[in-house]
């Protein structure tokens, strides 16, 4: 019994096709578990790569015995249960125009494309191949893994590689990658026309020229490859200057789907295939089976018998002609009969089975195992022994669909085979890197695989060989050079979206990593480093004892405090003299040990801010210099009440006294402890941290709280301050010997000048020489208080004592 078609087209590499089919027949007929008793047979069709001759081929099969009568079988005895085929999508939808009308089965071994469809309830047509959605996802999975960001398409000029294109091009738009172009060759490549070949080539040479994508996909029939590699031998015979070299690129990734086998033609002999080494390729997932290339081993062109495809393949592979024929030759050396299979070049011939020969000898197979099982079912319907002769005669084509549909079986490779409810091989596919060698063999080895159920993907990039040309591995194909770290992307105006021009990331902004679209901030208490390219602890800003400016103003607040102890030592020593005694003793007393605290409390502007500090720095600095202030002030009014008092009849004279002078200070510095308490009640100052003010540092500063109540306390001290100066200013030329109001008066106008020109400074700065803006203040301005009013009394205590008696004093009343 014969079963089976096979269409097929002439090319040395597909000659493996042919065998695969014969292997697969004879293993089945030899296997005893299987169809035992019956023989397979089998008829094989070219299709010319033609949809008028497939349509032919598929008649002849059917109704020829001399003339084509449809609907009608002259030959009896060959009955077809089975069609194989085709290898291209087109040649497959052909097919199944016809079949399809006698529900005759039909396994494609190659075909992908979805629209080979049947009615719902016989299907006819199925896939020994998955689902091409899934090499979509294989095609973009690899391109992101590997940022291919601007690729290039190759496919064949028909409604396949239409479909391919307008399909992968919408999934490459929604995972941001550009085409920088999708090349349409011709599906048919005139080699008997060697003008017509050229012109079809030069058309396309551009490729090699002037496109700049590393990363090239080409898809359709081994056609496309070939096409490929006829353009690069006519890239090779461009002019050799260097101007022309500059221009031509073929250090290129190929990157090819399952339909495309690597082969060549007689006319790329002289090609350098490591142009292809490197390439990546997507292959039906296969393993290799026992004793094929045993098989393989014992084809010889003596064996010729019976095989109408020998010859042919015999004289293009090897370049010789049978001795034995008598046909018209054009080639002079003649076939020795020793020539074997494995001295071929793998881009002629290869010895391991191929993923196309993979799926015809699982289709055999399939066919096979569910001819059995329709076998296995009619008998248990037969008594007789002649009815059971006779059931393979009762079994039609149809009746093995719903055979096919269930049918799950392993085969000798231990690989099991089932279809799912589309008619679709369930499997997956592996990812395959083309290692060549310079004497134009290649190797396929798997580095990556492609799983069906959970569309999981895989590869081992670091088994990958990379072509030799790449100076980067794994190479880049983008539209320009990566943007560096600390870059990020800028579109082009007039470009697609994959070119783009590289702009340094923004002041407080980073990148870490090649070709980042948006630069991102790093937290709070980081900041970028110089290169913007990583997040790096911010500094402590805080004015500390250890720095130089600490040091200082330490240094100057320890001195003055010392001067002004030393003074009040003087003061107290000198109690009872003159001078001493001439403005209120114990006024004096109280505003140099206020002008000794104010020296003291600038420390605690230094150092590392706590709840503690923040409360006692302001509050303590308000206090104090409010008392020194008040003294002053209590002074100057004393010296004026004395004066007026000294009038006959002056009712000033009650006031007279030291009670008046305790009642100023008193009453003046009780309403700035008011403005402090309430202050401390309301929002007191505490300790923070200001992350954002300063790049590189966090501020460690003491809050305020509230600024309106830190500006009262300061408001309410600038009016003491002009009060005092108002009041000693109108006193300055009173007659008196040591009348002070005019010292007064001098020091009163630089505390108001140290103080007026605080406000600004002390605004415009930030971080520790804010706080050294009012150290200094709080220095400059008790300094110029003890100097202005006190250095004229030591002077004339120390080194002109004369003046400091009751006579000088009398005698200048």
């Amino acid at each position: 019994m014969k079963a089976g078609c096979f269409i097929f087209s002439v090319v040395t590499k597909f000659y493996q096709h042919v065998l695969a089919l014969v292997f697969a027949i004879n293993e089945i007929n030899e296997n005893q578990q299987i169809l035992p008793n019956v023989t397979l047979g089998f008829h094989i069709y070219d299709s010319y790569s033609e949809s008028k001759m497939t349509y032919q081929s598929c008649l002849d099969l059917l109704f020829k015995f001399h003339t084509i009568v449809p609907n009608y079988i002259c030959q009896t005895k060959r009955k077809v249960v089975g069609i194989i085929g085709g290898l291209s999508s087109d040649t497959s939808s052909c097919m199944a125009d016809i079949f399809h009308l006698y529900k005759i089965p039909q396994i494609s071994y190659g075909s992908f494309e979805s629209k080979v469809t049947t009615e719902s309830h016989f299907p006819s047509f199925y896939r020994m191949v998955p689902n091409e959605v899934l090499q979509y996802e294989g095609l973009i999975q690899l391109l992101l893994h590997f940022r291919w960001k601007w690729v290039g398409l190759i496919t064949i000029d028909d409604e396949a590689g239409e479909h391919f294109s307008r399909s992968l091009e919408q999934k490459l738009l929604q995972n941001k990658i550009c085409l920088e172009f999708a090349e349409r060759l011709d599906k048919i490549m005139h080699f008997g026309d060697f003008l017509q070949m050229v012109d079809q080539i030069v058309r396309h040479i551009h490729i090699f020229t002037e496109k700049k994508a590393n990363a090239v996909i080409v898809y359709g029939e081994t056609i496309a490859f070939i096409w490929v590699a006829s353009i690069a031998v006519a890239t090779s015979l461009f002019p050799t200057d260097s101007e022309h070299k500059e221009k031509i690129s073929t250090g290129k990734l190929w990157i090819t789907t399952a339909q495309i086998d690597f082969t060549l033609h007689t006319v790329h002999k002289g090609l350098n295939i490591q142009m292809f080494h490197g390439a990546l390729s997507f292959a039906i997932h296969s393993k290799q089976i026992l004793g094929f290339q045993k098989f393989l081993q014992k084809i010889k062109l003596a064996n010729a018998k019976g095989n109408g495809f020998i010859k042919h393949f015999w004289e293009q592979a090897f370049d010789c002609y049978d001795p034995n024929s008598d046909q018209a030759r054009n080639i002079d050396e003649a076939c020795t009969g020793d020539e074997r299979l494995e001295d071929l070049s793998a881009f002629y011939f290869e010895m391991s089975m191929t993923g196309h020969s993979y799926s015809i000898y699982n289709a055999v197979h399939a066919l096979a195992h569910s001819l059995h099982a329709a076998h296995t079912s009619s008998l248990k319907h037969r008594v007789r022994r002649e009815e059971a002769k006779e059931s393979f005669q009762n079994i039609y084509p149809w009746k093995l669909h719903s055979f096919l549909q269930r049918i799950s079986f392993n085969n000798s490779a231990r690989d099991e085979i089932t279809f799912n409810q589309q008619g679709e091989l369930v499997a997956g596919f592996d990812i395959m890197n083309l290692v060549t060698f310079p004497n134009k063999s290649y190797v396929k080895v798997q580095v990556g695989e492609l799983d069906a159920p959970w569309k999981t993907f895989m590869i081992k990039k670091d088994q990958i060989q990379w072509n030799q040309k790449f100076t980067q591995v794994p190479p880049l194909s983008l539209c320009n050079d990566p943007c560096p770290p600390g870059y990020r992307k800028t579109k082009k105006e007039g470009k697609k979206f994959c070119c783009y021009d590289c702009a340094p990331c923004s002041e407080r902004m980073i990148s870490s990593e090649m070709d980042t679209e948006n630069c991102k901030g790093c937290s709070k208490d980081l900041f970028p480093n110089e290169a913007r390219v990583q997040c790096i602890p911010k500094k402590l800003n805080f004015l500390t004892f250890e720095e130089s400016l600490g040091i200082t103003f330490a240094a100057l607040s320890l001195f003055f405090s010392l001067t002004t102890g030393l003074v009040l030592a003087i003061f107290i020593k000198q109690r009872d003299s003159p001078i001493v005694k001439a403005n209120n003793r114990n006024l004096t007393y109280v505003l140099l040990i206020s002008l000794l605290l104010c020296f003291l409390c600038s420390i605690l502007f230094i150092g590392e801010p706590n709840k503690s500090t923040c409360v006692l720095r302001q509050m303590t600095f308000g206090i104090i210099f409010t008392v020194a202030i008040s003294s002053i002030l209590a002074k100057t009014i004393t010296v004026v009440v004395v004066f007026l008092a000294s009038k006959p009849g002056s009712l000033f004279h009650k006031w007279v006294g030291q009670k008046l002078a305790y009642s100023i200070v008193c009453f003046c510095s009780s309403i700035q402890v008011g403005i402090c308490i309430v202050w401390l009640g309301t929002s007191p100052p505490f300790p923070n941290l200001d992350m954002e003010t300063l790049h590189g540092e966090i501020i460690m500063e003491c809050h305020e709280g509230s600024i309106t109540m830190f500006y009262c306390v300061l408001g309410y001290m600038g009016l003491l301050a002009l009060l005092s100066f108002t009041v000693a200013f109108l006193a300055r030329k009173l007659p008196d010997s040591f009348n002070e109001a005019k010292f007064i008066t001098f020091s009163m106008l630089v505390f108001c000048s140290v103080w007026l020109t605080f406000v600004p400074t002390y605004l415009s700065t930030k971080g520790k020489y804010m706080v050294a803006v009012e150290i200094f203040s709080i220095l400059s301005s008790s300094a110029g208080l003890l100097g202005c009013i006190f250095i004229p009394k030591i002077y004339i205590i120390i080194w002109r004592t004369e003046l400091n008696t009751r006579e000088h004093l009398i005698h200048k009343k």
